[in-house]
């Protein structure tokens, strides 16, 4: 007689949702105030889904809640279940959308961030017609202002109160693996052109930690500016959601502080088509600024 195969438990997604947020938020009490729930019921929820696992996916110490290697592993899968599951709901219950958007996008969030969650916009709400045009947030808000986008996604810059917040994200130095300063010489860094957030904040946090630097490589592409710290010829600053491959956090730096990315445009009556496009953003966005 040949023995039944182990029956694989099924994972609760209401499980996996505060654990995800809990990873994400930093700790229990933060989790339950963004579900609307008390620190106890989402430690429950945590303990509930070990239980299940045979794992441990959270470390309790002292300095706060941290994952293991477990936990770990299984937040991205995590993610990428929750993310399924509300792209499918929102699929099978948001009512019917159609229209046309002309959406401008700061080259921030392209190519590997945003590019995904627009393909998977394009095949939920087939009938919606999105343009895109990726560049540098002023150049695209301009655009926009003479009637050429409808929408801009960027960056929001300091003291500055327009735009639709939709996630905040570190800015972070960056260099090639294993990179490390010269010691004999000024910081050698790659900038977009004069004018950018980014390099303003990058050079005032250098200039008040009294760390000479010279801009060896400017660029009016982020990609460009990417590719030459990619080549180990300076350092930059970036996005932490928008870190690429063969770029690494560079410590010791002075921070340079956080980024408000916000949506920017007219809005009044395109919500039909503005808030699925946003909640598809931020879901699949914010957890990596985090």
């Amino acid at each position: 007689m040949v023995p039944h195969a182990m029956r694989v438990p099924d994972l609760d997604l209401d499980l996996l949702r505060g654990f995800v947020t809990v990873a994400e938020r930093g700790g229990f009490t933060a989790a339950g105030l963004a579900l609307g729930l008390t620190q106890s019921a989402i430690s429950l929820k945590v303990k509930r889904l070990e239980e299940i696992l045979g794992r441990r996916v959270l470390d309790r110490g002292g300095r706060g809640v941290t994952l293991t290697r477990d936990g770990e592993t299984l937040l991205a899968y995590a993610r990428r279940i929750l993310a399924l599951n509300d792209e499918a709901v929102r699929r099978m219950i948001a009512p019917p959308v159609a229209g046309r958007l002309r959406l401008g996008v700061a080259d921030h969030f392209i190519p590997r961030n945003l590019a995904p969650v627009l393909a998977r916009f394009a095949q939920t709400y087939p009938e919606v017609r999105l343009e895109v045009e990726v560049g540098r947030s002023h150049d695209l808000r301009a655009a926009m202002a003479d009637g050429a986008l409808d929408l801009v996604l960027g960056k929001r810059r300091d003291g500055e109160t327009e735009g639709r917040a939709i996630f905040t994200e570190t800015i972070i130095w960056v260099a090639a693996p294993g990179w490390t300063p010269p010691p004999d010489r000024a910081l050698p860094v790659a900038m977009l052109p004069q004018g950018c957030m980014f390099r303003d904040r990058a050079l005032a946090a250098l200039a008040r930690a009294g760390i000479a630097c010279e801009v060896l490589y400017t660029s009016a592409s982020l990609l460009g500016v990417a590719a030459a710290s990619q080549a180990g010829f300076a350092a930059t600053v970036l996005g932490r959601s928008g870190l690429p491959p063969g770029l690494e956090e560079l410590p010791g730096l002075p921070p340079c502080g956080t980024a408000e990315m916000c949506l920017f445009g007219d809005a009044e009556g395109r919500s039909a088509l503005v808030d699925p496009l946003v909640g598809f953003i931020r879901d699949s966005l914010a957890p990596r600024a985090a």
